[in-house]
């Protein structure tokens, strides 16, 4: 699949239409058209022909390539493209506003000559996009849509000779869409904003020579340049130099960290300070910043229930209106004795003008889609709309607790021998079996280590281990020196039958055996973040029913967190499949139509992320697996996030359900006065465009939401 930008794709009727076309053609069958983030993916090997399909649908549409390309600034290309409508609209509106003041003057000529030579030119001017665009799904067998209605409207208006309804009818029709392209180029704008975390050129650096290249070329392993201001094109490490690294853009965190060679650095970021040569360790589609900008960019594609529901709706109500509208003109003319067709026929027009349903089919989804692009402002990435609904209906929010309820900054603090080990000698058995380990625990035991070392003229034994396995749930095995060492917690010396004592202790106890001797245990400890008991208090202020922790800690450490933090109830010491289980059980009782969410680190918690109603990774950006498992990341590692995420999506429900309150309620208010002859042309037009602003503007306030 490639991946491809749309310029001038400025209708989500219009982006359906295109989608649903490509689909039908063979080789496209799995195109997606993204309108929120003006993108269409397909199968490269079909772009002439996709293309072709684009143009027939959308003429002034221009399709390029997405890979090396940065998002265009929206506001600059809703000015090209308003441009010549503004144009249009200002002609027409000048020849319409003539045509209306002297319109008995005008009409009262022969054959009604110059209201003709007025109205008309404004009609063809600001109404042959709307007769081309109908005239095109006719064609292509899609009769019944917006521009449908338009144009029977319009045309049955002249053919009764109500010219200036008629032009009043596109006239509107086009102001309300002018301003409605200004409001998604708005709500693109957010986009356009992230995008700027990811440079155009990447300086590379070949045998000592710079050369100026576009990121996407760049293999992996290659060495780059970034002088101080520049921003990192591709993830990587630092091999030489020492800078500054301004993280805030993906992380939120306003202090610069300092990287010195060997430090990872990710795209995205800018250096501050001193030069650095990176070399590079991921491809750019693989980089962190495309990966954000990736998922933003697809979030708007994943459509809620209700967005779906409003396809469906579209598709089945268009049509009914035309042929209520005909029954309308004909039937009553033909059984009511002293019926006039012309008046009939004109209450009918009224019907079709007031039914297009643009508020609900562009509002709707711009309503969610700016909740995604609102949440993003606040470092909190939601893959789509259909997680926005979920997380709107929160029942339960499950816990990890190392690294999302605590900080995952452990030390050691204490250190008990047995049968003979020194204390030394247990961090130096212990250090050296965990030395291939990234786990947090396994870092603290090394810091310890090391410590040890300086302070004593211990050997060195961490690059002493052979043979290391890790037995997941319960610890690590490895030959250090050609003996037997096992770190690891209770159930891990249980299962190898070792004999020890010290079965209870409380918090965090990492025990180590050498040679299937017990040697003694390390304790380990972490801290409570400082905002996680107010997160747990804000989330039942949001009638989240209940607050749960699941670790695969010991049972003392995570009930003294349970107690600290006031969650409602704390399982330990559980493998990755019994997290998943009760989960499962979690699930099972959460209340229908409630959801359950599950906050992890993502990388040790990817099966239950991908298990809950939502899973939200905590400051998962470099990883993988927390891009993929979690269907939200929180950047900055603020659990504080969890309890706001779910308040953006509450207000994202509130507005699309406001406006689609709002929508039926005017339209079915005026079809009712219109087809009882009370409403005319103009009110209809009038109810048509400000009830579709009205929602757009509504639609917004989800991008400003705070």
């Amino acid at each position: 699949m490639a991946k491809y930008r749309i310029r001038g794709l400025d209708c989500a009727n219009c982006a359906l239409t295109i989608e649903k076309a490509l689909n039908r053609e063979a080789g496209l069958e799995n195109a997606r058209v993204n309108f929120a983030a003006a993108t269409v993916e397909f199968d490269g090997a079909y772009e002439a022909e996709a293309r072709a399909v684009i143009s027939s649908i959308e003429p002034g549409a221009a399709v390029s390539a997405a890979d090396n390309e940065a998002l265009p600034d929206p506001d600059a290309e809703a000015d090209a493209l308003g441009a010549g409508a503004l144009v249009r609209i200002a002609v027409a509106g000048a020849l319409f506003a003539v045509g209306t003041a002297f319109h008995d003057a005008l009409h009262a000529t022969p054959l009604s000559v110059a209201e003709y030579a007025v109205l008309l030119p404004a009609y063809v001017l600001i109404g042959f996009p709307v007769l081309r665009s109908a005239f095109t799904s006719i064609l292509r067998g899609q009769v019944f849509n917006e521009m449908f209605l338009m144009s029977v409207a319009t045309v049955g208006a002249i053919a009764i000779h109500q010219i200036p309804e008629a032009v009043g009818v596109m006239l509107f029709y086009s102001l309300g869409e002018y301003f409605q392209d200004r409001a998604v180029a708005k709500s693109r704008r957010n986009i356009s904003t992230l995008m700027d975390l990811r440079p155009d050129s990447a300086r590379l650096v070949v045998n000592g020579r710079r050369e100026t290249v576009p990121p996407a070329s760049v293999a992996v392993g290659s060495l780059i340049e970034i002088l101080p201001g520049e921003r990192i094109p591709l993830d990587g490490s630092v091999a030489e130099g020492e800078s500054f690294i301004d993280t805030s853009s993906l992380t939120g965190e306003s202090v610069p960290r300092r990287v010195v060679p060997g430090d990872p650095v990710l795209s995205g970021c800018v250096n501050d300070e001193g030069k650095i040569i990176v070399r590079t360790e991921k491809t750019f589609a693989q980089s962190a910043a495309s990966r954000i900008l990736e998922l933003v960019e697809d979030a708007a594609g994943r459509k809620a229930p209700t967005e779906r529901f409003i396809s469906r709706f579209a598709a089945v109500y268009t049509p009914a209106v035309v042929i209520g509208a005909a029954l309308i003109a004909f039937v009553p003319p033909l059984l009511v004795p002293g019926a006039s067709l012309a008046d009939w026929a004109y209450r009918a027009l009224i019907l079709l003008v007031i039914s297009c349903p643009c508020a609900l089919v562009i509002s709707v989804p711009l309503g969610y889609f700016g909740g995604i692009g609102g949440a993003a402002r606040h470092k909190i990435l939601i893959k789509g709309a259909n997680y926005l609904d979920s997380l709107a209906r929160a029942d339960t929010v499950v816990f990890d607790k190392t690294g999302t309820l605590t900080e995952g900054v452990f030390a050691v603090n204490e250190t008990v021998t047995r049968n003979g080990f020194t204390e030394d000698g247990l961090l130096a058995w212990a250090a050296a079996a965990e030395s291939h380990s990234s786990h947090p625990i396994a870092r603290s035991i090394r810091e310890a280590y090391r410590a040890s070392r300086e302070s004593n003229t211990l050997r060195s034994a961490e690059s002493t281990a052979e043979s290391v396995a890790e037995i997941k749930g319960h610890g690590v095995m490895a030959r250090v020196e050609g003996r037997a060492v096992l770190v690891g917690n209770d159930r891990f010396l249980h299962r190898e039958d070792i004999a020890h004592g010290d079965c209870d202790v409380p918090g965090t106890v990492t025990y180590i055996a050498v040679d299937g001797t017990y040697a003694g245990y390390l304790v380990i400890s972490d801290r409570v973040k400082a905002n996680a008991a107010a997160t747990v208090a804000d989330l039942k202020s949001l009638s989240v029913r209940r607050t749960v922790m699941l670790t695969g800690d010991d049972r003392g450490a995570a009930e003294k967190v349970a107690e600290e933090t006031g969650i409602d109830g704390a399982y330990a010491e559980l493998l990755p499949a019994d997290k998943v289980e009760r989960l499962e059980e979690l699930l099972s009782a959460a209340p229908k139509g409630k959801t359950t969410v599950f906050v992890g680190d993502g990388m040790n918690d990817a099966p239950v992320l991908v298990r809950a109603d939502v899973g939200i990774a905590m400051g998962g950006l470099g990883s993988d697996a927390a891009i993929e498992a979690a269907d939200a990341v929180i950047m900055d590692d603020d659990i504080s996030r969890v309890p706001h995420a779910i308040r953006i999506a509450r207000f994202t429900r509130r507005v699309v359900v406001q406006n689609i309150v709002l929508a039926m309620a005017v339209k079915g208010a005026f079809i009712a006065l219109g087809s009882f002859g009370v409403a005319n042309m103009w009110e209809a037009v009038i109810a048509d465009v400000g009830v579709a602003l009205l929602a757009v503007l509504n639609s917004l306030r989800t991008v400003r939401v705070k």
